[in-house]
């Protein structure tokens, strides 16, 4: 592998400080544990079985960047996908490794970048990604990559942050207007306030643009659980205002009147 760059040293030492969902949902390493930061993870995050559709990839040699805690992962290898996994930070590997240990389950597993794919042309039925390679640099080299790593015809299913979100609104509000700050970009908000230094979100326009080099390409955007302020907040934030805010949270009206101001973009990209 190349050696990281300065931002994606930062990005790195952020997520292995504590794997994405460790401190909301993780209170061990144990079978119960993991399989109990599962059952949270698919409740807040439903989208995620329809959208991975685990079953369905039985048999295919499926590549997974950024395993996190490693639910998904798992719901792989449970389905039969000949499987492969990298990310980022040694603590993501390890979490998953362990995790398959604790089912009997298989996968090869390294620490990777998603910019740099250290495997053949054309390898894989299926990339999936959830939520991770809008915290890398280079963003569209990761897309270019994804691409290159795919079989003809193969599929890209992968997550990533779209900008006009209601957790963008708010982070907004806090960090620009109530700061009278109000010029202050989106872009910088997301960069400086949600999770890892330099994390981005796109519109649609955008995000078709990152995958440009696909057959089709599919988005769906989807109301996340930080829209609707219906769990613990992100690694990040925390705190009063943030509690009081939960409580009287209008979730009825944003899901009517709102449903494509959600954070979260699933873009399934044919090769």
């Amino acid at each position: 592998m190349l050696q990281p760059s300065t931002d994606k040293l930062a990005v790195r030492d952020f997520w292995n400080e504590a794997s994405c969902g460790e401190r909301l949902y993780l209170g061990g390493l144990t079978r119960q544990d993991y399989s109990q930061q599962a059952e949270q993870r698919y409740e807040l995050e439903p989208y995620i079985l329809r959208f991975a559709d685990f079953s369905a990839w039985k048999g295919c040699d499926v590549l997974e960047i950024g395993v996190g805690l490693g639910a998904d992962h798992q719901r792989f290898a449970e389905a039969g996908a000949t499987l492969h996994g990298i990310d980022l930070t040694p603590r993501a590997v390890d979490h998953t490794q362990r995790r398959l240990r604790a089912f009997d389950l298989e996968s090869s597993l390294a620490i990777g970048d998603a910019e740099h794919l250290a495997f053949l042309d054309g390898r894989f039925d299926l990339v999936y990604s959830w939520g991770v390679i809008h915290h890398s640099p280079d963003t569209a080299a990761a897309a270019r990559e994804i691409h290159r790593v795919l079989k003809p015809g193969g599929m890209a299913k992968i997550m990533i942050y779209h900008t006009w979100s209601m957790v963008g609104i708010m982070l907004w509000v806090r960090y620009a207007l109530l700061r009278a700050k109000p010029w202050r970009s989106l872009r910088s908000i997301y960069s400086e306030h949600l999770e890892s230094p330099g994390t981005k979100a796109y519109s649609r326009r955008y995000a078709r643009e990152l995958f440009k080099d696909f057959r089709s390409v599919s988005i769906e955007v989807v109301l996340s659980h930080g829209d609707l302020l219906s769990s613990g907040a992100g690694q990040r934030h925390q705190g009063t205002a943030l509690s009081l805010a939960r409580r009287i949270w209008p979730r009825p009206l944003i899901k009517t009147l709102l449903p494509g101001c959600g954070l979260f973009m699933l873009i399934t990209a044919q090769k």
